[in-house]
């Protein structure tokens, strides 16, 4: 039994996401890996799977390491888009707009005191990290010219 098989296995008995070590975790000895990494092989397998089949993979990556069956995730969406949608047209309740709050919050993209996000934090929200301007190497001077 391969790798995936077992991962898909968990993981439509689960009907939720799980991250990489909860799949290990679940799967124990039922693994065909010897690694002494399993993590990093699951990890793995489902990561190319993902990016060889795109749309037509069975699994679905919600967030960095947590996976889940394609099909429940759709299936739940959808279930979710429907009963979100009241047949008079009216908002629902936890969607009716609220007052704001008193103390005004700090977006979370930015840091509280104002400066540019860190690298880390740029990457994990998926922008582009703001970078130095570029400098123009130091002219080196030719000792000649200066003794004339």
């Amino acid at each position: 039994m391969s790798t995936l098989a077992v991962v898909e296995g968990i993981l439509r008995d689960a009907a939720v996401p799980l991250s990489v070590r909860e799949i290990v975790e679940r799967a124990g000895d039922t693994l065909p890996t010897k690694s002494k990494t399993p993590d990093t092989v699951v990890a793995r397998d489902l990561s190319m799977d993902i990016k060889k089949k795109g749309e037509s993979s069975l699994f679905i990556r919600t967030s960095p390491g947590r996976y889940a069956i394609r099909e429940q995730v759709m299936m739940q969406q959808r279930a979710a888009a429907a009963g979100s949608q009241p047949a008079n047209g009216a908002q629902p309740a936890s969607e009716a707009p609220q007052a704001p709050s008193e103390a005004p919050q700090a977006p979370i993209d930015r840091p509280a005191d104002g400066h540019a996000p860190t690298p880390v934090l740029s990457q994990a929200l998926g922008e582009r990290a703001p970078t130095r301007p570029a400098t123009s190497p130091p002219v080196k001077s030719d000792s000649s010219e200066m003794s004339a």
